[in-house]
């Protein structure tokens, strides 16, 4: 049964070349196996992405379906799939390319490079900040755990001075090339190495302190600086910050998602600041100046003649900066009147006598 590649990917199947690799970016990171996702979710949108982010591919699939049966004029059985005639020689990185993972379905690990040289781990971590720090910006300690590279053999793996050689298997490659039999005939693989485990090369001694795996894991200490106007919810990325690869593969990247506290005063919409001032009948009736509490210090509100409760004024340019300092946002100041309880005698006759 065929599949809908641009509903795996959510995109509508007129998508520009651009709409489809966003959609597949965000997608993919949502799913992928590292950051606890669905490994066959993960499998099922590069394959996807594979075919609709190639643009003669899409045009195939577009007219023909995932099987790519059409090419050929007709149905074709197992011997003749897709148009590869049994016992052809088939490249596997580019049947790998076109289905999207495909050699994992048959086990043959279609990866032309072993494990080693994959990238760290990314991580991410809640960063907790007041709520005037996230307004105004601040610089911020944190420390955690993460696999860092091995300062004993700089992350590769040998024990200092231990002869390090190029791999005799692999011949520094890496991977070893295969023929595998299959249902498409003749297929050519490439697998890691196991002798070098696909690093391409090799020595007699591992590391004494990491074991040969060129990382070990240790408590860092990070200075973090946090972007004024940064809101909760948001994230921020520190590139290589991550855990360190194996055997000096590059280190992945840092998340920190944002988490601001509330605050008892103010409450922030975007970059606006919400906040509530009660005044008396007599201000509300004749007028008054008062003293308004902002982010940025106590300033003076004008308090019209006859201003009515729930009425909202506007402080210009007392809200949050903008991320990137593109300007800043407003204060709004609800008015709500405090009527009195309790009223004396007097109080009450004063005010049949105002008659309002």
């Amino acid at each position: 049964m065929s599949k809908d590649y641009y509903n795996i990917l959510g995109v509508a199947k007129g998508a520009s070349a651009d709409e489809v690799k966003t959609a597949f970016r965000k997608k993919a990171h949502e799913h992928h196996p590292d950051k606890g996702g669905d490994a066959e979710k993960f499998k099922e949108l590069n394959e996807a992405y594979q075919v609709l982010g190639n643009e003669t591919k899409r045009k195939q699939y577009d007219q023909f379906g995932t099987t790519f049966n059409g090419a050929g004029g007709g149905s074709q059985g197992a011997n003749n799939w897709g148009g590869f005639q049994n016992g052809a020689n088939v490249d596997f990185d580019d049947l790998s390319d076109m289905f999207g993972g495909f050699s994992d379905i048959f086990g043959f690990g279609g990866g032309n490079r072993g494990s080693m040289n994959s990238p760290g781990r990314d991580l991410e971590m809640v960063l907790r900040v007041d709520f005037l720090e996230a307004a105004f910006g601040m610089e911020k300690e944190i420390s955690f755990a993460k696999q860092t590279s091995c300062d004993r053999c700089h992350g590769n793996g040998a024990e200092p001075g231990t002869k390090i050689e190029t791999c005799e298997t692999c011949r520094g490659t890496g991977f070893v090339v295969r023929l595998q039999r299959t249902i498409l005939g003749n297929i050519q693989t490439k697998a890691a190495c196991s002798r070098c485990g696909g690093e391409g090369k090799t020595y007699s001694e591992s590391c004494s302190k990491c074991g040969g795996s060129g990382v070990f894991k240790k408590q860092v200490k990070l200075k973090v600086k946090v972007p004024a106007g940064i809101n909760n919810g948001e994230s921020i990325r520190l590139s290589g910050q991550g855990e360190a690869g194996l055997k000096g593969a590059p280190a992945g990247d840092l998340y920190l998602r944002v988490q601001v506290a509330t605050h008892k005063k103010f409450q922030r919409v975007g970059y606006d600041i919400k906040t509530e001032e009660e005044i008396s009948i007599r201000q509300a009736i004749l007028g008054d100046k008062i003293s308004v509490e902002t982010i940025k210090g106590e300033v003076k509100l004008k308090i019209p003649e006859g201003t009515q409760s729930g009425t909202i004024f506007k402080l210009k340019d007392k809200g949050v900066t903008r991320l990137r300092g593109y300007g800043q946002g407003d204060q709004f100041i609800k008015i709500k009147i405090n009527i009195p309880k309790n009223l004396t005698k007097k109080q009450k006759s004063l005010l049949d006598d105002l008659d309002i």
